[in-house]
């Protein structure tokens, strides 16, 4: 995930968390929980940068959208191994309980949600574009918010969904909530979810109707954004209710 927020983070100060337990999501995507040195207080949908410095003095850095609640004792990052990545690899292969790491943050007040708030929550992720909606679905559990929320999830196929287990048994317990997903490469036998990438058709028969003023976030690689916030426009929802955040290859 790229995200230009080189000028705004120059004020936030850099410190250690350090790796306290580390869960395998997928074969490519594993959630590092960790605990901050320096009190952490972050709004569901922020992100944090994460640096890595080489013997020599080399730096590489990237952003890291958070999965966990405000409330929970440990901060959450969920990171996908990118190929040929400077980061990721290290994080996801390397990185061991009780390893530190270091980071900055939280970064980021335009993609955020506001638990006060009464419309419905319109979620929309495509592969691991889940992560900052997980954050905002954990803190509506957290908090106890009856408001009306959805999440249409894509991705390649089962294996690749993230947070599965948890998404639906928060669907189970939770009659306010839905969680819909979508595989676009591989599903099987017996799958009764969608096949096919998220369009305007399949936007059109999912979800709340613009009628009901969804507060919409919807976060992914480019192309999907892209598609999807265009396609929502189109089929009437306000433009100003939508909320957007693309990842895209680490550089």
């Amino acid at each position: 995930m790229v995200i230009d927020d080189s000028k705004q983070n120059r004020h936030i100060e850099w410190q250690f968390a350090k790796v306290r337990e580390i869960v395998i999501e997928t074969t490519r995507v594993k959630t590092l929980l960790l605990e901050p040195v320096r009190p952490f207080h972050h709004l569901p949908g922020q992100h944090v940068d994460v640096r890595l410095t080489a013997e020599g003095g080399y730096h590489a850095q990237r952003s890291y959208s958070i999965a966990s609640a405000p409330e929970d004792d440990l901060l959450a990052l969920t990171v996908e191994r990118v190929a040929d990545g400077e980061v990721s690899p290290y994080l996801v292969d390397e990185l061991r309980p009780g390893d530190k790491l270091e980071l900055r943050g939280p970064i980021g007040g335009h993609f955020v949600w506001d638990a006060g708030a009464l419309d419905p929550l319109y979620l929309i992720a495509g592969g691991a574009g889940v992560t900052p909606l997980m954050a905002m679905l954990r803190h509506r559990k957290k908090v106890s918010r009856p408001v009306p929320a959805m999440l249409l999830y894509s991705a390649r196929s089962c294996p690749e969904l993230i947070f599965r287990i948890e998404l639906d048994a928060m669907a189970r317990e939770d009659t306010a909530l839905q969680v819909a997903y979508t595989l676009t490469r591989q599903q099987p036998d017996g799958w009764h979810g969608h096949c096919g990438r998220i369009d305007k058709k399949r936007l059109a028969s999912i979800g709340f109707p613009p009628s009901r003023a969804p507060a919409i976030y919807i976060c992914g690689p480019t192309g999907f954004v892209e598609t999807v916030s265009s396609s929502l426009v189109e089929l009437g929802y306000d433009s100003a209710r939508i909320k957007t955040e693309r990842f895209g290859p680490s550089g």
